[in-house]
């Protein structure tokens, strides 16, 4: 990975869709955006934030998260999904995540990734005998 700091900050907004609610996902009746929307759309963010910094065939995945959903949005609100790195270890890196409608925190808290070799990961999940693998465009 390249050099990278500490405070780095990124956001997208997504119109959200019934296939972002509760009931999406299983819990009948509920369309509000559900938990694993949200922690899809933090995931993306913090994924967007560091993927400027990669060396040619890395990629960030996921490995620690501890959230808290705390408001409800409607399925179909605009939301915004905030990523701000707080911490770089070596290959992990850490973040502060949020996700918002309007002036209400949804979700917020923490995500931690680390920084891969694309090819040897895939490779140990056994995606080799699969297809072949597509080059990080550097």
């Amino acid at each position: 990975m390249k050099p990278v700091e500490p405070g780095l900050v990124y956001s997208f907004t997504i119109a959200t869709e019934l296939c972002h609610s509760a009931e999406a996902f299983g819990n009948s009746g509920v369309l509000v955006l559900g938990t694993p929307a949200l922690i899809g759309f933090i995931e993306t963010a913090a994924e967007r934030c560091v993927h400027a910094y990669y060396e040619r065939d890395e990629a960030s995945v996921g490995i620690g998260l501890h959230v808290r959903h705390v408001a409800p949005a409607y399925a179909g609100a605009l939301v915004e999904a905030r990523a701000r790195l707080i911490d770089v270890s070596r290959r992990k890196l850490g973040f502060e995540v949020e996700v918002a409608w309007r002036d209400t925190i949804l979700l917020i808290g923490t995500h931690d990734r680390a920084v891969v070799d694309l090819r040897d990961f895939l490779n140990r999940a056994g995606f080799a005998a699969l297809r072949p693998i597509t080059q990080n465009a550097a």
